[in-house]
């Protein structure tokens, strides 16, 4: 890994940086495979940016993040299934912050605010079987409401849960992930990932998850449990296609993310840290950012921990800023690859009228 200094916070969770809080919803009705995740930023917001890779994503609020425009902070960001349906989830987290008079203040009311709710949805219409089974409005309250109800720096519940729920990577269940990272700056980087994508998350000559080759010992499996696997594999494909056959057939499929840190970052920096946050995915998945993948990364920047402690004085600063930079850039990448492992390894298989997804973890129990 990029920073051989850095220890796993005390969650290996997004909530690591100190003051950001998750929360999940899950879509209720019969047959649907589908929900919400809202990252709560603390009270007055954070520094945000986003970089959307994917040839074919939904978004919302995007544009207001780039750095030459008028918003500065916002409050939350909202990753949901549902495709370009499910963005109405945003609409319940806004009136949530609305209601707190959270947002961006247009008027001396306290009351006038507009909350800038970014958002990005991936594709997973019809897995549980209902094509009509998406997230709404009420679904980003209930995991906006969900995230202001947990303890600053809890946990981070993983697998399929939130917009993970229907999440599918190459043939496997997918999920939601996360880990983070403190270097020995102060500085912490943390992810959270949604894994959703057209490519795979696993070698096929070794059963072993591309995102396991960068963190140092590797176990491989055993050839016949390997083989074992790819034959399940195929024979979930072929039925999930039997199934699937009077609904949508291309693989459509988007990994969403939100990198954080509680370095004091410029908005500039944050989009160069969602941009190279990207690296994350191309060393976990494979082939990734294909015209049906909508791949976006957010970053958010709390700023509670300077990126040059003391004073530094004016000789050399901006070399001194670049070098604190580029590690959390380095963390960032690293983070995102940890938290596809741990997604793919924390998801769960599903059976059910839109498909068979089986988990990673299932298939290979006896190893790695």
């Amino acid at each position: 890994m990029a920073d051989l200094t850095g220890k796993p916070g005390p969650n290996d969770a997004l909530t690591d940086v100190a003051g950001l809080r998750v929360g999940h919803a899950r879509v209720a009705a019969a047959h649907a495979l589908t929900g919400t995740t809202v990252v709560l930023a603390p009270e007055g917001g954070a520094v945000a940016a986003v970089d959307v890779r994917g040839g074919g994503p939904g978004t919302r609020e995007t544009d207001a993040l780039d750095p030459r425009n008028l918003v500065q902070r916002t409050d939350a960001v909202v990753l949901t299934g549902g495709s370009a349906y499910g963005l109405d989830s945003a609409s319940g987290v806004a009136g949530w912050l609305e209601e707190r008079q959270r947002g961006f203040r247009i008027g001396p009311d306290p009351a006038q605010v507009v909350p800038v709710v970014p958002a990005a949805c991936l594709f997973d219409l019809g897995r549980g079987g209902d094509w009509r089974a998406r997230p709404d409005a009420s679904t980003g309250r209930a995991a906006v409401v969900a995230a202001a109800g947990t303890d600053v720096g809890v946990p981070v519940e993983q697998g399929v849960v939130g917009a993970g729920t229907g999440a599918v990577v190459g043939g496997l269940k997918g999920g939601v992930g996360t880990a983070s990272v403190r270097l020995a700056s102060g500085v912490t980087v943390a992810a959270l990932v949604v894994v959703n994508a057209a490519g795979s998350a696993v070698d096929p000559l070794t059963g072993v998850l591309y995102g396991e080759y960068l963190q140092g010992r590797v176990d491989y499996p055993a050839e016949e449990i390997h083989q074992e696997a790819l034959g399940r594999v195929r024979a979930a494909r072929e039925e999930s296609g039997r199934r699937y056959a009077a609904s949508v057939r291309p693989p459509l499929n988007t990994t969403l993310a939100v990198v954080a840190t509680d370095a004091g970052l410029t908005r500039a920096q944050a989009q160069k840290l969602a941009g190279t946050a990207h690296d994350g995915f191309a060393r976990a998945l494979r082939p990734v950012h294909l015209l049906t993948d909508g791949d976006t990364v957010f970053a958010l920047s709390t700023g509670a921990v300077p990126l040059l402690p003391g004073d530094q004085g004016p000789a050399f600063v901006e070399q001194l800023t670049a070098a604190a930079v580029n590690e959390v850039l380095a963390a960032g990448a690293d983070t995102v690859t940890r938290a596809i492992v741990k997604a793919v390894r924390a998801a769960s298989g599903v059976d059910g009228p839109g498909g068979i997804f089986p988990a990673y973890q299932d298939l290979y129990a006896a190893g790695p």
